[in-house]
């Protein structure tokens, strides 16, 4: 016959609650984060730039950029969209 397994504590509970909460603000931080901004936006001038370079696009430096700018300023842009999309939801 098997036992059966007790239920969580409501300290237990708590505590998986707690570090779950500690992940998200982790993730949230991480996602909101100027080093992640500056990663991706430097990965994506790489990536265009090999990609322009191997095409024999004329100046592959300065195009490359082109990218990984609106990149960047998407990211600058976007929380101040949310902030209205939000207002706009509690009507």
């Amino acid at each position: 016959m098997k036992r059966k397994q007790a239920l969580p504590t409501a300290r237990a509970q708590i505590a998986k609650i707690l570090e779950r909460n500690a992940r998200v603000e982790a993730d949230k931080a991480w996602e909101l984060s100027w080093t992640r901004r500056c990663l991706i936006t430097l990965a994506t001038y790489i990536v265009a730039l090999a990609f322009l370079m191997m095409s024999s696009s004329p100046n592959p430096y300065l195009v490359a950029a082109v990218p990984a700018l609106a990149y960047f300023l998407s990211t600058l842009t976007l929380p101040f969209v949310k902030e209205w999309w939000l207002k706009g939801r509690e009507k």
